[in-house]
C-alpha cells in the first residue's frame, strides 16, 4: 500500500504490506478455530478415539505460529522521503531499524522485470556500491503506483528485462 505523508521537507510515502485482518482479527478466528478444534476433538476422544486430542493441540499451535509470523511480516513500513536535493530511505517495523540518504541526482533507480507475468517488478535503489530493495512486499497495481510517483517527482527509472531462459516461464 502507499500512502502520502504531509511533509514539509518534500514528498513522503508510507509503503505498507496489503494487511487484511489486524492482530486482533487473527487472534478471533486462531480462537474460533481453537473452540471448534476442542468440540470435534473432544467428541472424538469421548467416541474412543483420544489419540486425535494432542495432534488437535499440534495443528493450533502450527497454525498460531503461522498467524504470528504472518502478522509480523505485515507490520514493515518503509518511508520514502523525496525532497528538492536528497533521497532519504527509512525501513523497519514498529521502529526505524535501517535509513539511507543519498544525493536525489545520484540515485538510479532499477526497475527489475519479473520472470513471471503475475509478480511484481523488483524496484532498487542505487548509489555508488549501495543497492537497496523498494517496496519488496507491495502487489503489482501498488508497485505500478510507486513507479508512476518516482517518475512524476523527477527520478529517472532504469528498467530491466530478465535474460531469457530456456524452460518454463516460472
Amino acid at each position: 500500500m502507499v500512502e502520502h505523508l504531509k511533509s514539509p521537507e518534500g514528498t513522503r510515502l508510507l509503503l505498507t504490506p496489503n494487511r487484511s485482518l489486524s492482530w486482533r482479527g487473527n487472534v478471533r478466528i486462531w480462537l474460533a478455530l481453537l473452540v471448534l478444534s476442542g468440540i470435534i476433538a473432544t467428541g472424538m476422544a469421548l467416541a474412543g478415539a483420544w489419540v486425535i486430542v494432542p495432534f488437535a493441540g499440534l495443528e493450533l499451535a502450527a497454525l498460531a505460529v503461522g498467524f504470528y509470523f504472518t502478522a509480523r511480516a505485515c507490520q514493515r513500513r518503509e518511508v520514502l522521503t523525496i525532497g528538492a536535493d536528497d533521497l532519504h530511505l527509512e525501513k523497519g517495523r514498529s521502529r526505524k531499524l535501517a535509513e539511507w540518504t543519498w544525493p536525489k541526482p545520484y540515485v538510479r533507480v532499477q526497475l527489475n522485470a519479473p520472470r513471471h507475468p503475475f509478480a511484481p517488478p523488483n524496484l532498487m535503489l542505487s548509489h555508488r556500491d549501495t543497492e537497496v530493495s523498494l517496496g519488496s512486499f507491495l502487489n503489482v497495481d501498488d508497485t505500478a503506483e510507486l513507479i508512476q510517483l518516482l517518475e512524476s517527482r523527477g527520478l529517472v527509472v532504469e528498467r530491466k528485462t530478465p535474460d531469457p531462459e530456456i524452460g518454463l516461464w516460472f
